[in-house]
């Protein structure tokens, strides 16, 4: 069990031309309000594709996971072979661009809303299957690679140790991301900023959680920092 960053927030912090991403996230931090978290936790087209107060403002398929699957394929040894299931897939860009590079590998997503299905990528949409997180059923070890990548933690505590109960179970391999706080000030910023985020813990809590169900695959601690809050 290793804390691995494979590079998607320092992508996120970029710069592209003219508009910086840290400045957008800090003006909405101070402009959502609960009627944002009202409509975004629909999770249908208004979090997806509406106003950006509520989301998204149009999730886009842009093949940024190709910059950072070349690192996970070569972490976690990953060929043609393999079966590879990513929680939380969205439209399925993660999917997606895992089968451009290996294009026989059998990858599969779960999410637990139509909406992004509905609108996923052609290529991977029947691999999406719509379920909780919660109840998850495949044979020990089926994958060789599991992924959940900011989705989790939008789930409460005691549903939390039940999904890494199960990634433990059905995952050779696994990575997944959560956020962390070390202070109020880091922990009040990140509330204000998420729409649908529910659980996040210090680095050191999620450690013993992690122990406590006996979690052993890798993780990425984001939060406040990570998105330039």
């Amino acid at each position: 069990m290793q804390h691995f960053d494979y590079g998607y927030f320092s992508f996120s912090r970029k710069k592209v031309k003219k508009f910086d991403p840290i400045v957008e996230r800090r003006n909405l931090l101070k402009k959502r309000t609960i009627v944002s978290k009202l409509i975004s936790n629909k999770m249908g087209k208004e979090f997806y594709d509406g106003d950006r107060l509520n989301g998204y403002a149009g999730f886009k398929y842009d093949g940024r996971w190709q910059n950072f699957l070349k690192k996970i394929i070569k972490k976690y040894n990953l060929n043609n072979n393999s079966k590879v299931l990513d929680i939380g897939a969205k439209k399925g860009f993660f999917m997606h661009d895992l089968k451009k590079i290996l294009p026989n590998i059998k990858v599969y997503g779960v999410e637990d809303h139509y909406y992004p299905i509905s609108k996923a990528m052609s290529n991977v949409k029947k691999k999406i299957k719509l379920i909780r997180f919660t109840d998850l059923k495949y044979k020990k070890k089926y994958f060789d690679f599991v992924h959940a990548h900011n989705s989790i933690y939008q789930y409460n505590l005691r549903d939390i140790m039940t999904i890494l109960t199960i990634i433990s179970k059905i995952g050779k391999n696994s990575h997944i991301t959560l956020p962390i706080y070390q202070n109020d000030d880091d922990r009040i910023k990140f509330y204000n900023w998420t729409l649908t985020g529910t659980t996040i813990l210090k680095s050191s809590e999620w450690k013993k959680l992690f122990k406590f169900v006996g979690y052993k695959g890798d993780y990425y601690f984001s939060g406040p920092k990570s998105f330039g809050l």
